[in-house]
């Protein structure tokens, strides 16, 4: 081995060294805090551990995708909660990348009148604080007429204070779950095909409905109609899917927020595709909407991942707000849960370990997807 190699390895060895020396010495800090506040905790005559999961709540919350009762352990609960925030920040996901896309598009059109309002709603909703959004579209959803004068858009779609009301199939919540997260690994396997993008968004579409029909079809309950359309019963609306209006507030006011930033990110990923590309399609004939699904957009499609996917992690943690309406997301259940139990550290450690899981995989899947987009070397 040569000096020079030596060197390299000692280098090598060094930095390794300096590296595990700076874990341990971490590790030890958080045992000590970890310590100190447990001995804290038993001088006060509070217990830590996680042995109060499996201890009844014996309180109530207001939405779940599963069935529930009071008398659900604490472990239950949490679940419920995680499974609600998992929920509404896929569909937030979902709305605000699809609303994100076509105003960054807007925002890139030479039409000045679609610009402008592209403009206008981008300044209006990047800069008023989401929660204050929140908050405001709650005073004005709840203050909506009753279900006996709820509006109604063809006698099938209601929207009143109680939620909004919408045509369903017939099946379980649980199968609709099952049917969620089947639609999102379908959309999974469609980008690792890299097939073009409006083939890969109407195959996607068409295979989610598809899989609906089906579901519905073979799992329905014996003797109920395929699809069911929400009708007034006295003072409440029965059939159809009803979405609580805590839940409403949440999506649309994400969705406006967030898609605001998507359409700047899509925006500057649109401006850095070379205008000699552009020329070049309308050179060969080809209409707008050729050019920016098969030019422009492949194109800023890799400039636009990397900081889509840092939005698509603050979507996630964007549905923390729910406490400020009483929506039953895990952050609301976790700060009910430690007024019940006092067991705060435990419940804070469940609450940053849920999304640094959910987080964590979202950026793991938008590293992947960076890669699979990427131009490879010949």
């Amino acid at each position: 081995m040569s000096k020079a190699d030596e060197l390299r390895q000692r280098a090598k060895r060094r930095k390794i060294a300096i590296q595990a020396g700076l874990i341990a010495l971490s590790a030890l800090v958080i045992l000590g805090a970890f310590t100190t506040a447990r001995t804290n905790l038993e001088a006060q005559g509070l217990t830590s551990g996680f042995g109060f999961l499996e201890r009844s709540t014996g309180w109530d919350y207001s939405f779940s995708l599963v069935p529930k009762t009071i008398m659900d352990p604490y472990s239950q609960t949490l679940f419920v909660g995680f499974l609600n925030t998992l929920f509404v920040g896929f569909i937030a996901i979902f709305l605000t990348t699809l609303f994100g896309f076509i105003i960054g598009t807007a925002r890139d059109a030479s039409n000045i009148a679609i610009k402008t309002a592209a403009t206008v709603y981008v300044q209006i909703f990047r800069n008023i604080p989401l929660i204050l959004q929140l908050v405001f579209l709650y005073a004005v959803l709840i203050n909506l007429p009753g279900p006996r004068q709820a509006m109604s858009m063809a006698d099938t779609i209601f929207l009143s204070n109680r939620g909004l009301m919408l045509p369903g199939l017939s099946v379980t919540p649980g199968v609709a779950v099952a049917l969620l997260l089947a639609s999102i690994a379908l959309g999974v396997v469609l980008i690792s095909r890299k097939i073009p993008l409006i083939h890969g968004v109407l195959g996607w579409v068409g295979g989610s409905i598809l899989m609906c029909i089906v579901a519905a079809i073979a799992m329905r309950p014996e003797g109920a109609t395929l699809v069911t359309i929400p009708e007034l019963k006295g003072l409440r609306f029965r059939g159809g899917i009803t979405i609580p209006i805590e839940l409403v507030g949440m999506i649309v006011a994400i969705t406006l927020y967030g898609s605001a930033y998507i359409a700047e990110v899509v925006r500057g990923g649109l401006a850095q595709v070379p205008k000699g590309l552009t020329e070049a399609g309308q050179a060969l004939g080809l209409s707008k909407g050729a050019i920016w699904s098969r030019i422009k957009m492949p194109m800023a499609l890799r400039s636009i991942i990397p900081p889509l996917g840092n939005q698509w992690i603050f979507m996630m943690k964007a549905t923390t707000i729910g406490v400020a309406i009483g929506f039953s997301d895990l952050f609301y259940i976790v700060s009910i849960s430690i007024t019940q139990s006092g067991q705060t550290l435990e419940l804070i450690a469940i609450l940053a370990g849920a999304f640094l899981l959910v987080n964590g995989g979202l950026a793991v899947f938008t590293n992947w997807l960076n890669a699979r987009m990427k131009l490879k070397a010949h």
